[in-house]
């Protein structure tokens, strides 16, 4: 399947319209569902459950069962071809990496779900868009920040870019005036310590403050 099929289409544009995906990176398996929750109510609905958080594809399960009518939920740190298919048999609708493996691309293409690969230079841009990435995560974004990222999208606009890696509230209008599409928002957002102290209402007003910093980077 290519990334213009409808399915693939749908899921980018649930990433890109809000404009936040929130990172669970060794989050309590058992407070997932209510962070999730929390997200959501502060208007984060594309969550990402990376695959070195212990028990975190019980956690994708969990959740997509739980919130897959009302969010959109993925695996990150996805390395290799069977953990692609490892993510999507516990119900993730995307999968990203921090690395451009054409495997990796291959096999969520496979299942028709879109691939979020892991670039920096030009060039990685370049080739994991060639290979059939729907979004290229910029990453670590915090190595060049924005100037980097509007540079590089001088000459590589028609790329959709995803900065993650160092995103905080104080600078992801700058990324998304300088072209992103989207951004990856991990422990600035989702901080472990927030959610194991069970802090709902402080995690929705960080959602909330990312979800605004995003609309005014596009308002402005």
């Amino acid at each position: 399947m290519t990334r213009d099929s409808a399915a693939r289409k749908a899921v980018v544009g649930r990433m890109t319209a809000n404009g936040v995906v929130a990172i669970m990176r060794h989050t309590e398996a058992s407070l997932a569902v209510e962070a999730a929750e929390a997200l959501l109510a502060g208007g984060v609905d594309v969550v990402e459950v990376t695959l070195n958080t212990a028990g975190a594809l019980d956690m994708i399960k969990g959740l997509a069962n739980a919130l897959g009518s009302r969010m959109v939920i993925g695996a990150g740190t996805v390395l290799t071809a069977d953990a692609v298919d490892q993510a999507v048999d516990a119900g993730a609708r995307f999968v990203v990496a921090p690395n451009t493996s054409l495997q990796v691309i291959s096999r969520a293409s496979h299942h028709d779900i879109p691939s979020v690969p892991g670039a920096f230079t030009p060039t990685e841009i370049v080739m994991a868009w060639d290979a059939g990435a729907d979004i290229v995560k910029l990453f670590p974004a915090s190595a060049g920040g924005p100037r980097y990222l509007k540079d590089v999208r001088g000459p590589l606009n028609f790329i959709p870019i995803c900065p993650t890696g160092g995103v905080s509230p104080s600078n992801v209008a700058e990324f998304i005036r300088a072209g992103a599409v989207a951004v990856g928002a991990g422990s600035d957002l989702v901080d472990k310590g927030v959610v194991d102290r069970r802090e709902w209402a402080e995690l929705e007003r960080r959602a909330r403050s990312f979800v605004d910093c995003v609309r005014q980077g596009r308002s402005s």
